[in-house]
């Protein structure tokens, strides 16, 4: 992902690509993640500089302006690619020499979208002549500057379209300016959903940008190797706790990250979670390997586990252990009832945080409340044709549509037999109850 020619960075939502962002952009992080990287194709720490292409705060468009401004343009992707052009240009002008011909499009008012727009078109060939110079001095001095762009999805506000037309405008400027400058080097973080549709509608431009991409996916041994290290990292007492146990983690030190594990297979953590819960789920192995158990739970429809909800599950239920008159002894220091009970409210926070990027899910929340899981897809379809009013709307205006893309993004579950489930993740969140499902005691 690092790599100055990889420019799409692609994963799920809660797959890291906020984190990553924020890290990048931070210079003290930026460097032990540089020296973590070792070999890879990264320049030093003190020859990049990382700044957010998007978002811009004040010193950017907003949904609303970006809607008024694609609802004029006769050739919306032509128009959006060359606003970013010019928000790039306003971006680097503090590294910018010659800036006389550039007043106009530095003075403009940045939430003013069709005036900044404008002034880069009176500005003629002098915006691209001051990102040649810049690029020709970064490349003498052996510099790199890196563009990052996250919470694409927020482009629109609400409106898919208007994000749509912002994100083929980004992707189809860089398609054909990242191989002019070998210095100014853009990072598009951009959802899984996204990228896969418009993999599709984008046409030639994605599909040159989708060949030097990463996909940010979490392994078992990852996301194991992952909450090992939150946890070493939460006390003194906490990483003695996991350290102790005989096990295969190999465990060291870094001055900036703190203790790290390596876990070179995911069932190596095995003993430190049977330390914390013991063996079973329950008196014995029917109801289930607890080792097995956090990381079968915190799936989406998709059968994707990511970070988040794994590290709220083991919180929340110690939580519930602390609150417990009846806490477990000895070495365990978590009962698995606490665990079960713990992903009812990681499956509320879920939802709840999905509503940031996914704001129609409240309205299909409400439809879908009290449904019967695994339920016949037609019996879904039914509720959602129930609603009259989507507000915010979702992306599509069909109710089949709708249930599809609910499933692509791994919110819902299609099964074989064309039944729609749900995952635990998502299933008490969105007031779905299991047919025939064990109650929590």
């Amino acid at each position: 992902m690092l790599d100055p020619d990889v420019i799409l960075v692609v994963g799920p939502r809660g797959s890291g690509k906020t984190e990553i962002f924020r890290v990048l952009t931070d210079a003290n992080l930026l460097e032990a993640v540089a020296r973590e990287a070792g070999s890879r194709r990264l320049p030093p720490a003190e020859r990049m500089e990382w700044v957010k292409g998007f978002p811009l705060g004040r010193g950017g468009f907003d949904a609303a302006g970006l809607r008024r401004f694609v609802d004029g343009c006769s050739d919306e992707v032509q128009a959006v690619q060359d606003l970013w052009f010019a928000y790039l240009v306003r971006l680097l002008s503090n590294q910018i020499q010659t800036r006389y011909e550039l007043e106009d499009l530095l003075a403009a008012p940045a939430g003013a979208a069709a005036r900044v727009h404008a002034a880069w078109r009176a500005a003629g060939d002098a915006p691209l002549l001051a990102l040649d110079s810049l690029d020709e001095n970064l490349e003498r001095d052996d510099r790199y500057v890196f563009v990052a762009y996250d919470e694409l999805d927020t482009l629109g506000g609400a409106d898919w379209d208007a994000m749509a037309a912002g994100v083929r405008g980004l992707v189809a400027f860089w398609s054909a300016y990242a191989r002019r400058w070998r210095r100014i080097r853009p990072k598009i973080f951009l959802r899984t959903d996204l990228f896969e549709r418009f993999a599709v509608s984008g046409g030639a431009d994605l599909a040159k940008l989708a060949a030097s991409r990463v996909e940010l996916t979490w392994s078992d041994r990852q996301l194991y190797t992952m909450l090992l290290r939150r946890i070493a990292n939460t006390s003194d007492r906490l990483a003695e706790y996991v350290s102790g146990v005989r096990s295969s983690v190999a465990w060291r030190e870094d001055t900036a990250l703190g203790r790290l594990p390596a876990l070179t297979r995911w069932t190596y953590a095995r003993p430190v979670i049977e330390r914390m819960l013991g063996p079973y789920m329950g008196s014995n192995k029917k109801k289930g390997m607890s080792y097995r158990w956090p990381l079968a739970h915190v799936r989406d429809g998709r059968d994707r586990a990511v970070p988040r909800p794994l590290v709220r599950l083991f919180e929340e239920a110690a939580r519930i252990e602390g609150d417990s008159p009846n806490a477990v002894g000895g070495m365990r220091i978590l009962a698995p009832v606490s665990l079960r009970k713990a992903i009812d409210r990681v499956s509320s926070e879920h939802v709840a945080h999905a509503l940031d990027e996914w704001k129609w899910l409240d309205v299909f929340n409400g439809e879908l409340d009290g449904l019967l899981v695994p339920a016949e897809r037609r019996e879904v379809e039914e509720r959602l044709e129930e609603c009259g009013n989507w507000d915010p709307k979702p992306p599509f205006d069909d109710e089949r549509d709708i249930l599809d893309y609910s499933v692509e993004v791994g919110i819902l579950r299609q099964r074989s037999d064309g039944r729609i489930d749900a995952s635990d993740l998502f299933l008490y969140g969105l007031g779905l109850k299991r047919r025939g499902g064990v109650r929590k005691r």
